[in-house]
């Protein structure tokens, strides 16, 4: 899919909410003048937003969830970031979006475990609980590789939408996994900045600067051809955040990948959906059934514990990831 004819998809929704503010107007004309007038530092300053990952209030659900979890904090490039787990076994890593947070994969949590595996999750930085500030892929990207060597290695990881760009540039550095799934999944980074700084009312010319310096930074070619750890990429064909066809871009790549669409989900509602959590769950299982994993004695009650983060599925809308 092109720029353009991501574009012309979202033109009618908005980065951070599908209510345009009422500020927006007033921004809008402020960079229409920066971009005459300044187009670099028009560009420098789109980048900088962009880069800013929104932060909303994390809702009760995750705060519960949270709290069952053993937290442990860790330094990345000399920032702070959170990570928690909940489990024991072979661990299973949740990567969330750009503008997410790690327990909005939550819902994975509870099937995992009663599966007899460990789940790690982390806030990325600038994201959730970490450190504030701009972050980009390669950043998020070493906090995956540092997150995942704190438990020795994975054997299977959950990404959900732009954290499957940095999920994609850690497996192609080397990180190893026996099994990867893939929700809503964002192809690259270029498109999303193109959507962000036009709502935002920057030029043509002034956006094109952005995403030339922004993919410059990111540096996401096309991975998926070398990669060859087993695949399901699941999307829902009314996601109006990351069009399906950025999800089907990545399966027809990825050597033996398989793909899974659904109706009506959107791109959060789905990470809650119980067809998606046993789809995804019975992915990992069957693919790594050569590590160590029984299902817990007291399986059914540890599920119902950990999976009531997807009751209601209060998760915040208003984030770009």
């Amino acid at each position: 899919m092109t720029d353009a004819e991501y574009i012309a998809m979202e033109k009618s929704t908005n980065v951070r909410s599908h209510k345009q503010p009422r500020w927006l107007p007033v921004v809008r004309t402020g960079n229409r003048a920066l971009s005459a007038l300044a187009p670099v530092l028009a560009a420098g300053v789109a980048e900088h937003l962009f880069l800013t990952p929104p932060r909303s209030r994390r809702p009760p659900a995750e705060i519960e969830l949270l709290a069952a979890a053993r937290a442990r904090p860790m330094r990345v490039s000399g920032r702070r970031i959170e990570t928690w787990t909940w489990g024991a076994g072979p661990t299973v890593l949740l990567v969330h979006g750009w503008g997410g947070r790690g327990a909005q994969l939550g819902s994975f949590v509870g099937p995992l475990v009663a599966r007899g595996f460990a789940v790690l999750t982390f806030d990325a930085p600038g994201h959730g609980a970490s450190d504030s500030g701009i972050v980009t892929i390669p950043e998020m990207t070493a906090a995956i590789h540092e997150v995942a060597a704190s438990r020795g290695r994975l054997v299977g990881l959950v990404a959900h939408s732009v954290g499957a760009v940095a999920a994609t540039r850690a497996l192609y550095e080397g990180l190893a996994v026996a099994a990867a799934v893939y929700i809503g999944p964002a192809a690259d980074l270029v498109s999303p900045a193109a959507r962000f700084a036009e709502t935002l009312g920057f030029s043509r010319a002034v956006r094109e600067r952005m995403q030339r310096s922004i993919e410059a930074r990111v540096e996401v070619p096309a991975l998926a051809a070398t990669l060859d750890a087993p695949l399901l990429v699941v999307h829902d064909r009314g996601d109006a955040e990351v069009p399906w066809q950025q999800g089907k871009v990545i399966a027809q790549s990825w050597p033996g990948a398989e793909m899974l669409m659904t109706d009506g989900l959107g791109h959060r509602r789905i990470l809650h959906a119980p067809e998606v959590l046993a789809s995804a769950v019975a992915f990992v299982a069957a693919r790594t059934a050569g590590a160590r994993q029984t299902r817990l004695p007291n399986a059914d009650f540890v599920e119902s514990l950990l999976t009531r983060a997807n009751e209601p599925c209060v998760f915040s809308p208003d984030s770009r990831g």
